[in-house]
């Protein structure tokens, strides 16, 4: 990716970016909790991303409208929809990860 201009990098990096988004509002079984476990963030990280993006280039952006864009509908409909109660193990799996030194959510 070197050899590749910053405005293309930027492009690419941003049809990466709707193809993720894309791909976890079809995977609405896999549940946030699991992605946490997994891989250390979840759709609710890339809301808070998106909005600190957006403050940082000066654009107002709600938590709420990020949610939406993320989640591909009203995040408290894709909650009542899709979201599911965690399970101890789950949730003893999120403490160790929400420990992990560095991990920025």
């Amino acid at each position: 990716m070197d050899q590749i201009d910053d405005k293309t990098r930027t492009e690419l990096e941003a049809a990466a970016f709707r193809t993720l988004l894309g791909h976890l509002q079809k995977r609405s079984d896999v549940q946030n909790i699991d992605l946490m476990n997994l891989a250390g963030f979840c759709r609710n990280c890339l809301s808070k991303w998106l909005v600190a993006a957006a403050k940082e280039k000066g654009v107002a952006l709600s938590m709420e409208d990020a949610r939406e864009h993320v989640y591909g509908m009203p995040y408290d409909e894709y909650k009542a929809k899709h979201q599911e109660e965690a399970t101890p193990d789950q949730q003893a799996a999120f403490k160790k990860v929400m420990e992990t030194p560095g991990l920025t959510t």
